[in-house]
């Protein structure tokens, strides 16, 4: 069976989160959030199996600003066994206050989901973003790999939050990246 491009399994993933800009229950989006600090490139590290990023590797998301004041979305990854690279751009707008990392994210029409940056480090390197809810986690980095410790700390931070942990996937971020990197 064909693995649907990204842009469209995004936007059908995204119309599954439609209406979902929530955060899950008992946890806090990061305050003294500083957009512009979090623009730029930004390495998957690891993420909970969604249909949407299912078989793919070296995903990277770059955050730049738009005209109208949201942020510009590009997800780009690759499914390493068959070598198809796919690219999908988005929006995303604040929800409420900008000091605080809460966002609404569409890759498809009106139809957005959560952006929720639950931890961040002081100085930007890495970031554990959740969607609405605990079937949606990332972890991302501005290098492609993290220190074992840091990565068992944010680990340690999801459980701690009560996301699944134990179902994280790793993601490819090595030298078979290099011939999709820009």
């Amino acid at each position: 069976m064909p693995r649907l491009p990204l842009l469209a399994s995004l936007a059908a993933g995204t119309l599954l989160l439609a209406g979902c800009t929530g955060i899950p229950k008992g946890t806090e989006p990061v305050t003294g959030f500083e957009l512009e600090r979090y623009l730029g490139e930004w390495y998957e590290i690891a993420r909970l199996d969604h249909s949407f990023e299912r078989g793919l590797d070296c995903v990277t998301a770059d955050y730049s600003r738009r005209d109208d004041g949201g942020v510009r979305v590009i997800n780009r990854g690759v499914n390493l066994a068959d070598g198809e690279a796919d690219e999908a751009e988005g929006r995303a707008y604040f929800i409420g206050d900008e000091a605080v990392g809460r966002l609404k994210v569409s890759f498809f029409g009106p139809f957005y989901g959560g952006y929720n940056v639950l931890a961040l480090d002081d100085d930007y390197r890495w970031s554990l973003v959740a969607g609405p809810d605990r079937r949606y986690l990332w972890i991302l980095a501005r290098t492609p790999t993290l220190d074992e410790a840091t990565w068992r700390d944010l680990v340690e931070r999801a459980r701690r939050m009560a996301f699944p942990v134990e179902e994280l996937i790793e993601v490819e971020q090595g030298e078979a990246c290099a011939p999709w990197r820009r």
